[in-house]
């Protein structure tokens, strides 16, 4: 009886992706060196030559295509893709480079347990382009944030922010680099620390989880 004792309990995670899955392989890393609490039960793309699908499989996790134009509208998909992870006994959701909004269909069936990462300080720069949209604007300042997902764009609560300094030099591309090392460091360290139940969310604000001093 004593035997699983102290033994740390594995949350069901699914990743959704777009692209080529820096992000996702940050956590399957972390998952593997034992920093995330989570058994990454499949990572899903709404694309079929998004990169990232090879590299999930290479480290052996299931992969699923479910593409958004295969569907009528946004809730049809949405569903479609609710069912293929419920079908998987998920209980959080990781977007990673998730290209797409999520309607109320999906987020009503994972109420609270769906998280992004955005390299951008929200609410600043909220949608495509953050770091595009930091460099226009004058900014002297952007970085990355990880929040919870609502039905807005990149409006729900927020977890964790670390900021970047932007340089006169820099372009989008040296911008977006700086950033994503970041965005590697803080996505598993935010989504560990809800997955253990070290939060609690009052209103907007969550609370219990900082990384001050950390960087």
């Amino acid at each position: 009886m004593g035997g699983s004792m102290g033994v740390k309990r594995l949350v069901p995670l699914g990743i959704l992706i777009s692209g080529r899955g820096s992000n996702m392989e940050a956590l399957i890393i972390a998952q593997r060196e034992g920093r995330l609490s989570a058994d990454i039960r499949v990572v899903i793309s709404n694309k079929a030559d998004a990169k990232g699908l090879e590299k999930a499989s290479s480290y052996g996790i299931e992969t699923l295509v479910i593409s958004h134009k295969d569907y009528q509208t946004r809730e049809d998909f949405d569903r479609a893709l609710a069912d293929a992870l419920e079908t998987r006994g998920v209980e959080y959701v990781a977007l990673a480079g998730f290209m797409r909004v999520l309607t109320p269909v999906f987020l009503s069936r994972f109420p609270m347990r769906v998280l992004n990462i955005h390299p951008a300080l929200l609410p600043s720069f909220k949608g495509v382009h953050a770091q595009r949209q930091a460099l226009e604007y004058g900014a002297k300042v952007t970085g990355c944030t990880v929040h919870f997902v609502d039905e807005g764009v990149d409006s729900g609560p927020i977890i964790a922010q670390v900021p970047v300094f932007i340089r006169d030099d820099d372009t989008e591309e040296t911008l977006s680099a700086r950033i994503l090392e970041y965005e590697h460091k803080i996505y598993p360290l935010a989504l560990e620390a809800v997955l253990t139940g070290k939060i609690r969310v009052e209103g907007r604000r969550v609370l219990g989880f900082s990384l001050e001093g950390l960087f």
